[in-house]
């Protein structure tokens, strides 16, 4: 099956759809998304953000239900917004429309690539994909302010599946985020430490705008 025109890696729509998934959509997911979309205003500015969208979505999500709320003070943590999440449940759709899928783990991956969609050639576990365009130069990149972001980040996730069978990870666990679901703050603060390690990377190169100090 080809990708739905307009979506996936090859899509011409002037948007680009990130999706975050994990198992309930009430943690780590929540946190990745929230995370994502602070660091891409705080990198460019919301007027500058120009068709990036940030989803998420949880292969057994709570459809309707808030984030929990260890998950919620994290953010607060980090200066990024909780307020307003609403939980969901992967759909179809979600994965259809979106051009980059990062999930939380190997197996989120794999069920997101067994709904079919084409869904492979842009869906990676977050950690896979950190490693993966830290090895791209930025100079083969579109320019931000001459191509756009969306057109920047389209290359980007090309460049990421081409290298993926020659850049493998050192362990399997080196591509997992655990689940916090359940577990005190301290935990959730470390998963979201880990997260935001893995965000910097990522966000630097689909803006070219590096961390501001």
């Amino acid at each position: 099956m080809t990708a739905p025109e307009g979506r996936g890696i090859g899509g011409t729509e002037n948007t680009f759809r990130i999706l975050h998934v994990s198992t309930g959509n009430v943690c780590r997911s929540p946190i990745t998304e929230r995370l994502t979309r602070h660091a891409l205003s705080h990198r460019l500015g919301d007027a500058l953000i120009g068709g990036l969208i940030v989803e998420s979505a949880g292969t057994w999500g709570h459809e309707g239900a808030p984030m929990e709320a260890n998950a919620a003070t994290v953010l607060t943590d980090f200066g990024a917004d909780p307020s307003g999440f609403v939980g969901r449940e992967l759909l179809d759709e979600h994965v259809i429309r979106a051009d980059l899928v990062l999930t939380a783990t190997r197996d989120h991956r794999a069920q997101v690539i067994s709904m079919g969609h084409s869904a492979g050639l842009r869906t990676f576990t977050l950690k896979e994909f950190t490693r993966l365009v830290r090895a791209i130069d930025p100079a083969t990149l579109p320019h931000p302010l001459d191509d756009g972001v969306v057109e920047r980040a389209r290359a980007l996730v090309r460049a990421a599946a081409a290298l993926r069978g020659w850049l493998l990870a050192p362990s399997a666990e080196a591509d997992e985020v655990y689940d916090p679901y359940g577990a005190p703050i301290t935990f959730f603060r470390s998963i979201g430490d880990e997260i935001n390690q893995a965000l910097d990377p990522v966000v630097t190169a689909l803006t070219g705008v590096p961390t501001r100090g």
